[in-house]
């Protein structure tokens, strides 16, 4: 098998949540660097567009969002599991909780509290996604009010590990540590002084350093240029099928578009190639990248059927 690219950066929360899947299952993986702004000019032709981080190449197949990066490497490496208790909905559950609400509430309180500070390229950058301007009079004034919301996510915590268990739901640790650990895990990073009350809840610095220690298994730098010229000397792995399911009679061959649905909404064109409930893979042919396959999640972003 080709190797496992991470396309991503150090600060990325949603990055370190798929480096610690990676050290979950013990993997070996090549690590490329990308911009945390645009451009992108090694990235974007990889994604088709898609300009959010992380991405996963394996070599001319693309995996965008940490939900398809994810359900990928379980697929792939299904032993250790990422889903220990054998609930796999529940941890994928737990994403809408902790990718908005937990995550929004600690990006509230870090831009409340140090936004202004923030190199001005990234917070231009961000507006641009984002579609509005930031008010960061309004931010700094909301910041008692996240810190509630916080330690409401925090006491969810604390009350899974009251029983004395090592990890959220039992004795082995998975993907639903993974997915609350991220956030407290940024906020530390960038604001350690409004994470301190979160992190000295009862049993969280103890399950914290736990799920630290699960590392992020063996990491080699590669650089972008490389990454891309594997795509372009690859074939994608993936073969066509149709769900029989299909919602808004999309078949493969037919040509889509494919964008997240909340902010970063640069939609991604190719051709179905395959699709089920969880998934949907775009074909896509580049001058010179040749032929590669774009994979999303369907939770979380919206599909088009171009004419």
């Amino acid at each position: 098998m080709a190797d496992i690219i991470l396309h991503h950066y150090d600060a990325s929360p949603y990055s370190e949540k798929v480096r610690l899947v990676l050290g979950l299952k013990g993997l070996a993986w090549k690590s490329v660097i990308i911009p945390n702004v645009l451009p992108k000019p090694l990235y974007t032709p990889l994604t088709g567009g898609y300009r959010k981080t992380p991405s996963m190449q394996i070599g001319a197949d693309i995996y965008c969002d940490t939900q398809c990066i994810t359900r990928e490497l379980e697929r792939r490496f299904p032993e250790p599991t990422l889903y220990p208790d054998g609930g796999e909905g529940l941890h994928y559950a737990l994403a809408a909780w902790s990718d908005k609400v937990f995550y929004q509430a600690v990006v509230a309180v870090i831009l409340g509290t140090i936004g202004e500070s923030v190199p001005r390229a990234f917070i231009l950058d961000r507006e641009q996604m984002r579609g509005t301007a930031f008010d960061f009079a309004r931010m700094r004034a909301a910041v008692p009010v996240m810190r509630e919301q916080l330690r409401a996510m925090g006491d969810l915590i604390t009350g899974q590990l009251r029983d004395g268990r090592l990890y959220l739901l039992g004795d082995q640790p998975g993907l639903a540590d993974i997915q609350a650990y991220f956030s407290p895990w940024f906020l530390t990073s960038l604001v350690p002084e409004e994470a301190e009350f979160l992190n000295a809840l009862p049993g969280v610095p103890e399950w914290q350093e736990r799920v630290r220690g699960i590392g992020h298994g063996q990491r080699e730098e590669l650089d972008a240029s490389d990454a891309l010229a594997i795509a372009a000397n690859s074939v994608p792995d993936t073969l066509p099928d149709e769900d029989a399911g299909e919602p808004n009679a999309i078949r493969p061959g037919d040509r889509v578009e494919v964008a997240p649905d909340d902010y970063g909404r640069d939609f991604v064109k190719g051709e179905l190639i395959s699709s089920s409930p969880q998934e949907i893979a775009l074909l896509r042919r580049d001058q010179e990248l040749g032929e590669t396959v774009v994979h999303f999640p369907r939770a979380g972003f919206v599909v088009a059927k171009l004419h």
